[in-house]
C-alpha cells in the first residue's frame, strides 16, 4: 500500500487491523518448521518455487532457513503469472511482465510452491501452468504465508501458518522488508479504482 492510501488497482477506505512484522517471522519459521516435517531435504530432488514478488521473497528466506537446518542446497527458483493470469484479456491493464527464474530442471521433482496469501486460487492455478510449461514435477506441495479464505478454484494449501478471517470485500496486504523496507500484515476494507 503506497502512501497515498492506493494498492494494486484499489483504493484503500479502512484499515480493520495491523498485525506487526513479529507474527510475520514467527509465520515464515512455522512454514519452515512445516516444511521440514513434510521434506526431509537429504536428496536432490526437492525444489522451491517462489510466485512473484513477495512470493518469491518468502520463497528466498525459507529456502535460506533450510539451507541452515539440514545439509541440503535446495535450489531455489521463482515464476511471474501475468502471461498466466485468467483475466488477463478482461482487466484492460497493460501488463507488467516480471520474471520467471527457474534455474534447474523440474522434471520428477518435488516441488515446493511459495505464495504470500492466498485467497481466490486463481495465482496459484496461473503459477501452477507456468511451472507445468517447463517441465513434469513429480509433486507440487502448496506452502502459504497467509490463508484468508474464499477460495473460488479447489485449491488448498498443504502449509499455511497464518489464518486470517476476512470478508470477501476486505484485502490483505502483505509487506516485506525485501519489498516494503518494513514487515506487518494490513488487513484493510478496498474500493476498486
Amino acid at each position: 500500500m503506497g502512501s497515498d492510501g492506493m494498492t494494486k488497482n484499489k483504493q484503500v477506505l479502512r484499515i480493520r487491523e495491523t498485525i506487526p512484522g513479529e507474527k510475520v517471522r514467527e509465520g515464515i519459521d512455522a512454514l519452515v518448521d512445516g516444511l521440514l516435517e513434510r521434506f526431509d531435504f537429504r536428496g536432490d530432488d526437492v525444489a522451491i518455487v517462489g510466485i512473484q514478488t513477495r512470493g518469491a521473497a518468502i520463497a528466498n528466506r525459507v529456502a535460506e532457513k533450510i539451507r541452515a537446518r539440514t545439509t541440503s542446497d535446495v535450489p531455489v527458483g521463482a515464476v511471474d503469472i501475468t502471461l498466466y493470469r485468467d483475466d488477463l484479456s478482461t482487466s484492460g491493464m497493460q501488463p507488467v511482465v516480471g520474471e520467471t527464474h527457474l534455474n534447474f530442471d523440474l522434471d520428477d521433482k518435488r516441488i515446493i510452491l511459495i505464495d504470500d496469501v492466498l485467497f481466490t486460487g486463481r495465482t496459484v492455478r496461473a503459477a501452477i501452468d507456468e511451472i507445468m510449461d517447463f517441465g513434469r514435477p513429480r509433486s507440487i506441495t502448496l506452502a502459504v504465508l497467509i490463508d484468508r479464505g474464499h477460495r473460488e478454484l479447489p485449491i488448498a494449501a498443504d502449509v499455511a501458518p497464518i489464518r486470517i478471517q476476512t470478508k470477501r470485500a476486505e484485502s490483505v496486504i502483505l509487506r516485506l522488508q525485501e519489498t516494503d523496507k518494513k514487515e506487518e500484515i494490513v488487513i484493510c476494507e478496498t474500493m476498486p479504482l
